[in-house]
């Protein structure tokens, strides 16, 4: 874990520190200070994995993400954060949102947007990028600013275990790995359990359509038979229609399949004897080998062996 305070820096120091403190942990970010030279903060981080896990505790602050600062950024991220102490406000996309303690909020980084508190806060905020976060959810940036419970139900499942993790960090890399995902999960399965998105009745049961297919295709993952025609007879729905839900998400239901299938394979492979990769490979409907590797790398970057090595290291 990385601690940075600012209580033992000079006055005029402190407004700078805290900048690249910002910058460093999250993204460039301009700051608006209520005071500079008496500024208190302090931030804790730590990885758990490909996430990043926070808590940030400082006077009342503004943050803004402007056009310069993402003109240089190398890839798509998103920050979730859970306000404890005290409520903050959020711009983006055209709209103001209020989220008070018990709530959160899923912040783009590659648009402009402007947060603020007016009362000293403590902040639990996780940062993810977006190929990993779209894993689980799918166009996660329909859900940008906009308020979720994060006090009941999946959503408090969330902030707990968040806390938990900031509270009593665990050393094991194997084990801090599968958590930061299991994080990505009770967000994508909370914000998805709270969306309101889809206005109308049609666009609605499309959703609810959808969504009962990705169910299928997830409890079915290790099934040898698993395929567009048995997911459309799972659904009671037709194999036509079935692909015409998928490419509304910009998909296709094979490529579904592939990329779950992948990535409950990388996923197995973080865990401790998890036995050859042929048989991960076979496990997950990929009976030739090399095709496997091949497709593995293609998403992931790295081969299945490169993979698994490298979470030893």
């Amino acid at each position: 874990m990385n601690v940075y305070k600012t209580e033992h820096l000079p006055s005029g120091e402190r407004a700078s520190h805290w900048s690249t403190v910002i910058a460093d942990t999250y993204f460039p970010l301009h700051l608006t200070f209520r005071d500079a030279a008496s500024f208190q903060g302090r931030l804790e981080k730590r990885s758990l994995g490909d996430v990043s896990l926070s808590r940030l505790q400082t006077e009342p602050m503004q943050y803004e993400r402007r056009r310069r600062h993402i003109a240089d950024a190398s890839g798509e991220e998103y920050l979730i954060t859970i306000p404890r102490n005290s409520p903050v406000e959020f711009h983006q996309l055209g709209r103001d949102v209020r989220c008070d303690p018990g709530g959160f909020i899923l912040e783009r980084g590659d648009e402009p947007y402007r947060f603020s508190y007016a009362a000293a806060n403590d902040l639990c905020v996780l940062k993810v990028a977006k190929p990993m976060l779209s894993e689980k959810l799918r166009n996660p940036d329909q859900y940008c600013a906009r308020v979720f419970d994060g006090f009941a139900g999946v959503g408090g499942l969330l902030s707990n275990m968040a806390r938990l993790l900031q509270s009593d960090p665990i050393a094991d890399e194997k084990a801090t790995q599968v958590l930061g995902r299991q994080l990505i999960e009770l967000l994508a399965l909370a914000i998805d359990g709270q969306s309101t998105v889809g206005h109308d009745h049609k666009s609605s049961v499309r959703t609810a359509h959808l969504r009962r297919a990705e169910e299928v295709i997830e409890r079915n993952l290790s099934n040898p038979a698993l395929s567009p025609e048995m997911v459309a007879n799972a659904c009671g729905i037709s194999k036509r229609y079935l692909h015409e839900l998928f490419s509304d998400a910009n998909s296709t239901v094979s490529q579904f399949i592939r990329e779950r299938r992948l990535s409950a394979a990388r996923d197995l492979l973080l865990m401790p004897n998890s036995g050859a990769i042929a048989d991960v490979a076979y496990r997950f409907g990929f009976s030739d080998h090399a095709q496997f590797s091949r497709l593995f790398k293609a998403m992931f970057g790295r081969t299945p062996s490169a993979f698994r090595a490298g979470q030893s290291e």
